[in-house]
């Protein structure tokens, strides 16, 4: 048997696919950790919060006492006035710091980010299909567990409270001892709780991470598809890159009636130059080697263009230059010579043709690879 088919999802989801994922709303969170996280925070700071409510309720209670003593009606609406800007701070500050925890803990899970694709109308969404995977699937299925866990876990955590303060009810135990100790017991317990609930929002984040990293799974052929996308086909990039060469060949053809000389191997390579003296040294406006060399040739031949046969000079030149390049200024005195008879022959009256090289020596100074050397427009 095969190891798997083409279709088969066995990939890591790329960038772009995670990206996509995101506005789809397919992003591995939980909505439980901000409130536990929340309320365990909220436990931490109840006694020094408590503390100051008491000696705040206190004073209002004081100031309650010397108004009834003497009534009036400016009074009472100021103890009023104070008492509800009081328990409105008091709220504001509490729900301040519930929504600031509990909008990090969101943004801790995958940062903040717009699904605007799940906010779209979608034939998908009236698919009873899909609907009936939703509800009874293996994501509700693990949605019940999680309810009976978080309802047992927090039955037996509320037994065990009760269990330790029931002794001290009906006792002789002062009232202020047995409320001491039931505050404490109740503070326990919802710190307890709240560390409960983000054991179980770690393990429903862990969870919805696993399925959300099945869900974007990509086939081998979705990676190969997404990447044609991005980069572009090959053949597609393969014929511009042929449908470029081939006009720079064209432009490089209808530069060589321009030139002055063609310097040849004299079959394999040939290198047109052309010298204009207010710009210094020649400049390579057509290189070739093979087929291009022969069609170099022929173009020159046509434009009565001289071809002189040189081959090291031909074969360096090739090496050391591209087109729209200075020739190199070790090849100067060689190339000045093979110049100076092609414009002495013009002179004459005797254009094209094909000649040999005037040069006599054989060895040329060594030229490096052709780089960046300086082009000419």
């Amino acid at each position: 048997m095969s190891g798997g088919g083409s279709g088969e999802k066995t990939e890591k989801p790329t960038d772009k696919r995670r990206k996509q994922a995101r506005k789809e709303g397919q992003v591995a969170r939980t909505q439980e950790l901000g409130p536990w996280l929340a309320l365990a925070s909220l436990t931490l700071a109840a006694p020094l919060l408590l503390g100051r409510e008491l000696d705040s309720l206190a004073v209002l209670m004081e100031r309650a006492l010397r108004v009834i003593e003497d009534p009036t009606v400016p009074r009472a609406g100021q103890l009023l006035r104070d008492a509800g800007r009081h328990v409105l701070t008091v709220l504001v500050v509490l729900g301040a710091i519930v929504m600031v925890i509990s909008v990090a803990g969101t943004i801790a899970q995958g940062g903040f980010y717009l699904a605007t694709k799940s906010v779209k109308p979608s034939a998908k969404k009236l698919n009873l299909l899909q609907g009936a995977k939703r509800t009874f699937g293996p994501h509700a299925l693990w949605e019940g567990v999680k309810m009976l866990l978080k309802c047992s876990v927090v039955g037996l955590l509320v037994w065990g409270a009760v269990r330790a303060t029931a002794p001290l009810i009906g006792t002789l135990v002062p009232m202020g001892v047995v409320i001491h100790v039931v505050s404490d017991q109740t503070l326990q317990l919802v710190r307890t709780v709240a560390i409960a609930g983000i054991v179980m929002a770690a393990l429903d984040y862990a969870m919805n991470r696993r399925r959300t990293n099945k869900q974007t799974k990509m086939s081998k052929e979705d990676v190969k598809q997404e990447h044609k996308q991005s980069e572009g086909d090959p053949l597609v990039k393969s014929a511009i890159r042929a449908r470029q060469h081939a006009a720079a060949r064209n432009r490089m053809m209808s530069d060589i009636p321009l030139a002055d000389v063609v310097l040849t191997n004299p079959t394999h390579v040939a290198v047109a130059l052309r010298y204009e003296a207010e710009r210094g040294a020649p400049v390579v406006v057509a290189r070739g080697a093979g087929v291009i060399a022969a069609r170099i040739r022929e173009v020159a031949a046509e434009n009565r263009v001289p071809l002189v046969q040189d081959i090291p000079l031909a074969r360096s030149l090739y090496r050391s230059t591209r087109v729209g390049q200075e020739i190199p200024p070790e090849l100067f005195a060689a190339v000045a010579h093979v110049l100076a008879f092609v414009i002495s022959r013009r002179n004459q009256g005797v254009r094209g043709g094909q000649h040999r090289s005037p040069r006599r020596e054989a060895d040329l100074p060594a030229v490096p690879p052709a780089g960046r050397r300086r082009r000419v427009a």
